[in-house]
């Protein structure tokens, strides 16, 4: 399966180019933080209208986008379509494929924060709407443009580990109390739980790193006393092509491991933390303008070692590229406006939810699935 280019193009509008009309459907976390700053920050692209019911939402918004205009159902989006090009879905998991079909059928581009839908038969039907109705539907997978991501991608194209034996992902955190809300819910149909929350980023990564999976064994637990869903689950994966994959997600790590650990035949690369971009688009900064965005300081840079050097804690620091989260938007108009590659499409959703399916069952029966 080919995975998508993630090098940002810079898509620039000609003078008589009109600029694509979003419709943003939900404003909790993904929207607020991710999409519309994010969709702001993209030539190309109009922040058109947002749908939320929330008034205290809408105050927020309109602090920063004061143009915007606000519908109160996704409905209200569908019954106008023809005043939009592009869906952008960030409502809660359960909503993504039923939003995602009716924005489809009317005609619109769409773009659904991961999850794309709670099993790869859904998002294969979901790919299939879309290149019956001539739509681009892709999955917002911010991740593959974290600084850490695109830096081992590029020290994997150089060679310079040699031929990968193990890699390792974490994307753990300490919350020993459940904040509730959706994400936490025991309920199937909410599509809860860290395994398809930030197991949906570990496991895409994984496969565009890699390529496909044929057996998986995953071990899931709840841990905190008051939480419904997985709050500590641990995915092995083999790939087609002799990979290991050992992947961690975790609410419950009071000693948070490496981001990345990755051993080869020529030697080990060690990362620690988390790309800084939500962490600044949480505090209010954004990409426009910013010639240090998605920087880290060389302190922070992982490292790459051997034999000894790894055994004591040095080796080489190896400069971590920049993130580039604007990088989807940017990709995603070129798509829409020059046939470019779609960032990242229903298809290489389907993959990796299959991939997560094969973990649930694993987990529920304590053995090994094969794909």
């Amino acid at each position: 399966m080919h995975f998508g280019n993630s090098v940002a193009k810079v898509v620039r509008m000609t003078a008589t180019s009109s600029p694509l009309r979003v419709a943003l459907v939900g404003y909790g976390l993904a929207g607020s933080v991710f999409h519309a700053p994010l969709i702001a920050a993209t030539d190309g692209l109009v922040l058109d209208t947002l749908v939320t019911g929330s008034q205290e939402r809408r105050e927020q918004a309109r602090a920063e986008f004061p143009e915007v205009r606000f519908a109160a159902t996704a409905d209200e989006v569908w019954s106008r379509a023809d005043a939009f090009d592009l869906a952008v879905i960030a409502s809660p998991n359960k909503t993504h494929v039923p939003y995602a079909t009716a924005a489809l059928k009317a005609g619109l581009h769409v773009v659904v924060d991961k999850p794309l839908a709670a099993t790869a038969a859904q998002a294969r039907e979901l790919a299939a709407l879309a290149e019956q109705r001539g739509r681009v539907l892709s999955v917002f997978q911010n991740r593959r443009w974290d600084n850490d991501f695109l830096t081992l991608r590029h020290l994997l194209a150089e060679g310079g580990l040699g031929d990968v034996w193990r890699f390792e992902s974490r994307y753990e955190r300490w919350r020993p109390r459940p904040k509730g809300g959706w994400r936490e819910s025991g309920d199937p149909a909410e599509i809860g739980g860290l395994l398809y929350d930030l197991g949906s980023h570990v496991v895409d990564q994984a496969l565009v790193l890699f390529g496909p999976v044929v057996r998986v064994y995953a071990e899931s637990q709840t841990r905190r006393p008051g939480a419904g869903a997985d709050d500590d689950t641990f995915l092995a994966l083999t790939h087609a092509g002799g990979v290991r994959s050992h992947l961690y997600v975790s609410s419950t790590a009071a000693q948070l491991g490496p981001r990345f650990r990755v051993l080869g035949s020529r030697a080990g690369y060690v990362k620690y933390g988390l790309d800084p971009q939500e962490a600044v688009l949480r505090a209010g900064g954004r990409p426009t303008g910013d010639p240090e965005w998605g920087a880290e300081p060389a302190s922070e840079w992982g490292r790459i070692a051997t034999g000894h050097s790894a055994a004591t804690g040095d080796g080489e620091p190896y400069p971590t590229l920049p993130g580039a989260y604007p990088a989807y938007y940017a990709l995603l108009v070129d798509a829409l406006r020059t046939g470019g590659a779609n960032p990242v499409p229903a298809t290489e959703a389907a993959a990796a939810l299959e991939v997560l399916e094969a973990a649930r069952r694993s987990a529920a029966t304590g053995t090994t699935v094969t794909l």
